[in-house]
């Protein structure tokens, strides 16, 4: 058979195992190119040879781990991120496009930080993989960056991406629960932290109940306790006219915009919505005094 043929089977396994058809080829497709370490443009331009040796076998293998619903990210073991490859696994969040909002109003308020802060210190609290952490060292040479995880699994992830991405001594890992334990003074947030409320469990995806991290999906009741531990602990460890920046689920903007009213330090900026138009990302600033 050829790559293509293999493929288009593969898709109608995935199928038949519960996943949308769009899933399926896409995840059949990368799964065979990670198998055979091509790119797209070298898979289109192949796919109608006949399948090397040994690729059925392991090819089958994979995608039989996917008819499981395990995560087409975590059998690669890497998912891309701001341009950027990074290594994945069950001790970690598979990084959303959403999340890049993030980064997007990092660099933001970054840009006013640095017009009067030399070294601004950035902290990204709960890192999982580390992308938020790495990819706005990469982007923000002058700033510090200290990354947090509770996880000493994740953290360990987080830092073979740092050194994946050239960045390993522009970070400091530290074990904590998000900012316990952090040099006060930080000018500037960043946190991806639990967010699902454990109401909602039973409506996940097997691909997310099932692989991901409990620790890095449920934020409480209402998942929002997370928020609120990082909003007492901030009050402590932020800069005068610094900023934080938080994302929060899909249903969760009026009971956020409550808990961010309830300490009179902070003055919400402006909430981001992602592309789909759900509120997703906080801008949240620091008012000393």
């Amino acid at each position: 058979m050829t790559l293509h043929e293999l493929v288009a089977d593969a898709g109608k396994r995935l199928g038949r195992a519960g996943i949308q058809k769009s899933e399926a080829g896409f995840g059949a497709e990368a799964l065979a190119r990670a198998l055979l370490g091509w790119d797209r443009a070298r898979f289109l331009a192949g796919r109608h040879n006949d399948a090397p040796a040994g690729f059925c076998e392991a090819y089958d293998r994979l995608i039989t781990r996917r008819e499981r619903r395990e995560p087409t990210s975590y059998i690669i073991g890497l998912k891309e991120f701001w341009t950027l490859d990074f290594e994945v696994s069950r001790d970690v969040l598979i990084p959303r496009p959403e999340s890049e909002l993030l980064v997007e109003e990092a660099l933001t308020c970054a840009g006013q930080l640095c017009s009067g802060a030399a070294t601004p210190l950035i902290i990204d609290a709960g890192t999982g993989s580390g992308c938020l952490a790495i990819v706005l060292a990469r982007e923000l040479p002058r700033a510090r960056i200290v990354a947090t995880d509770i996880s000493r699994a994740a953290l360990a992830v987080a830092q073979r991406n740092a050194t994946r991405h050239g960045v390993r001594d522009r970070v400091r890992f530290v074990q904590a629960n998000f900012l316990e334990g952090v040099t006060a003074g930080a000018d500037l947030i960043v946190a991806n932290p639990p967010y699902v409320p454990r109401s909602q469990a039973r409506g996940l995806t097997p691909e997310v109940h099932d692989f991901e991290p409990h620790l890095a999906l449920f934020g409480g009741a209402d998942g929002l306790e997370p928020q609120r531990t990082l909003l007492e602990q901030a009050s402590a460890w932020m800069a005068p006219a610094g900023f934080l920046l938080m994302e929060f689920g899909d249903g969760q903007e009026a009971d956020l915009r409550a808990a961010i009213a309830a300490w009179p330090c902070f003055r919400l900026l402006r909430i981001r919505e992602d592309l789909q138009g759900i509120p997703r990302t906080a801008v949240i600033t620091f008012r000393h005094g």
